[in-house]
């Protein structure tokens, strides 16, 4: 793959590299489940349940790395989409394109615990233990109609035209497909097997589509069709979605390879469809993919794990905390101003912002300036993080981008705290942050580097869990707690991926060699969640609602008097606000 590349652009680099290794990691996990799977599903298993989404997900990181080349002002490389699919060898292990080896076995009568085998879509979910009973799919028939988009256009620009007539083509294809499933999976699966097996992962192919055509007229400098992701969702017409002779008693959850039966639902690794987490798996304009029950975790079954340096004699013991409000004015938007400037709904998810009044895509150094704030002490920095919701409920953004749209569903919640404080160094003096310093924590992807943010519950702070959900007993509130990076370079305010120019201390609490201390960030924020796993934190809509990829930002657009303040207060070791 990197020799397909050439030149990579240096403001490229970072993200080039990371999806590189992205592919690398994709290929590896497909491998592991490959060999994990053998003597498993029907004919078609290893295409449906691995090749299929290995392909997908290696078309969305193929994408992500010529976005990358074209932010960056060069010319993508050409025909990478065509490096996506790969094939299985037969290695003799049995899984040599799907004939598993498995006696008797016949398409639509697979004797493995009666499994869906289903088409996985986007998803690499395999063996969940779903189906129980010998369900079949009634014999579904009929023809899959979807919402025209190309009369949904308008004028399409010139510098558009060849990307949005290759993505309608796409669209075409997609639906040919899904109703060439349709037919030969007659007989197949449960009562929800069209749904979950088919129009599900073709709902999830047909958004990516239309996101595409979206950012071809926004290339074009025009403005893209509005609501077009809204024609996503197709239906069954003059057939019978599902209604087999066996119960599907809804225990999917837990996704990856828990349980005997094949699953033909798809999702990133994750159950597409019903997948017993509650029933709370989406309304308004998407059908969210996650949480599922193994995201949580009883607080009180992990044992304690926080540790804190020991501030030595030379240290700052003092702290700074600053009152910017809980974004009780309801401040959201789905940009990521310091990731992608200039890019509408770059997150894909909605964050909360305190502090400054004017955050979006289009933000700079002097509006930020110019703006209001929600601090009380004037400080006109800007804080923001991914919303945190409670599953089952209506929010206004239902159906718009950066919510419903992309999968992130649910009642926005409001934190009943928000503190943010500014911390000392254990081991010496703080200097001063610089004004526009640009400060990430955590990682909005699986798999990230410093995936660091934690998730406890009031009460029980002295354990934390990053990639779990805590559940909280009564009388206990969830918490998430961010600690920003606080060793600085000593020159740069942001750098190409956002992270080098800042890093965490060391184990004693002193910062590398080459980095000074600076003043350490918290932001900890308080909610009352609903009982039991009915919560979570919006995401890019393939990472399936993970905890692991909670993260937040900071924008630091203190004047030189506000942060001698800040500095004063730590070093002299007095508790200010």
């Amino acid at each position: 793959m990197a020799d397909r590349l050439g030149q990579v652009p240096d403001r490229a680099q970072a993200e080039v590299q990371r999806n590189l290794q992205l592919l690398e990691s994709q290929i590896a996990e497909a491998n592991r489940r490959l060999a994990s799977s053998a003597g498993q599903g029907g004919p078609n298993f290893v295409q449906n349940a691995i090749l299929g989404p290995l392909r997908d997900k290696r078309a969305a990181t193929l994408q992500r790395i010529q976005i990358a080349f074209q932010r960056a002002g060069a010319q993508a490389p050409t025909g990478l989409q065509g490096l996506a699919g790969c094939a299985a060898r037969d290695d003799e292990t049995g899984n040599n394109n799907g004939d598993q080896g498995n006696d008797d076995q016949s398409d639509g009568d697979q004797n493995n615990g009666d499994q869906n085998n289903g088409d996985q879509g986007d998803g690499d979910q395999g063996n969940d233990g779903q189906g129980n009973g010998d369900q079949d799919n009634g014999g579904a028939a009929g023809q899959i109609s979807c919402p025209d988009v190309a009369d949904r256009l308008g004028q399409i620009p010139d510098r558009a035209q060849a990307e949005v007539q290759r993505n309608l083509q796409l669209l075409e294809s997609q639906i040919a497909e899904a109703n060439r499933r349709l037919a030969s999976s007659a007989g197949q699966g449960g009562p929800n097997f069209v749904q979950n097996a088919i129009l599900g992962p073709l709902r999830d192919k047909r958004a990516a589509t239309l996101q595409r055509i979206q950012i071809a007229f926004q290339r074009a400098g025009a403005q893209a069709p509005a609501s077009l992701r809204t024609l996503a969702t197709c239906e069954l017409r003059n057939g019978n979605p599902g209604n087999g002779n066996g119960g599907n008693n809804g225990n999917n959850g837990g996704g990856e390879n828990n349980g005997d039966g094949g699953n033909g639902n798809g999702g990133d690794g994750e159950n597409n469809g019903n997948n017993g987490n509650n029933g709370n798996n989406g309304n308004g304009g998407g059908q969210a993919r996650g949480p599922v029950p193994a995201d949580f975790v009883d607080i009180r079954s992990v044992r304690p794990n926080v540790r804190t340096p020991r501030t030595q004699q030379n240290g700052s013991r003092g702290t700074f905390s600053v009152d910017c409000g809980r974004n009780e004015g309801r401040i959201f938007n789905s940009d990521n101003v310091i990731v992608a400037p200039g890019v509408s709904n770059g997150a894909q998810h909605t964050h909360d912002y305190v502090g400054n009044e004017s955050t979006n895509n289009q933000s700079t150094n002097e509006s930020l300036l110019a703006a209001s704030t929600t601090c009380r002490n004037g400080d006109k920095s800007t804080h923001y993080w991914p919303v945190l919701r409670a599953l089952g409920q209506e929010e206004f953004d239902a159906n718009q981008r950066g919510g419903g749209l992309d999968l992130n569903v649910g009642k926005i919640l409001t934190p009943v705290a928000v503190q943010i404080t500014f911390k000392g160094n254990p081991t010496g003096k703080v200097v001063a942050a610089p004004q526009f310093l640009r400060i990430i924590t955590g990682n909005a992807r699986v798999g990230g580097a410093e995936a660091n943010a934690g998730w406890t519950c009031t009460g029980f702070e002295n354990r934390q869990l990053t990639d779990k959900y805590p559940l909280c007993p009564r009388g206990s509130r969830l918490v998430r707690v961010f600690d920003f990076q606080s060793c600085w370079d000593g020159q740069n305010v942001d750098s190409a991926n956002h992270r080098t120019h800042v890093t965490f201390p060391q184990a004693d609490g002193s910062c590398p060699q080459g980095f000074q201390p600076i003043p350490a960030l918290e932001h900890r924020l308080v909610y009352n969640v609903p009982q039991g796993p009915n919560f979570a934190v919006d995401t890019f809509p393939e990472e399936l609602h993970k905890p692991v990829t909670d993260h937040s930002d900071f924008i630091n657009l203190m004047n030189e008097q506000q942060m001698g303040r800040v500095v004063d207060c730590i070093n002299s070791g007095r508790r200010c606000r």
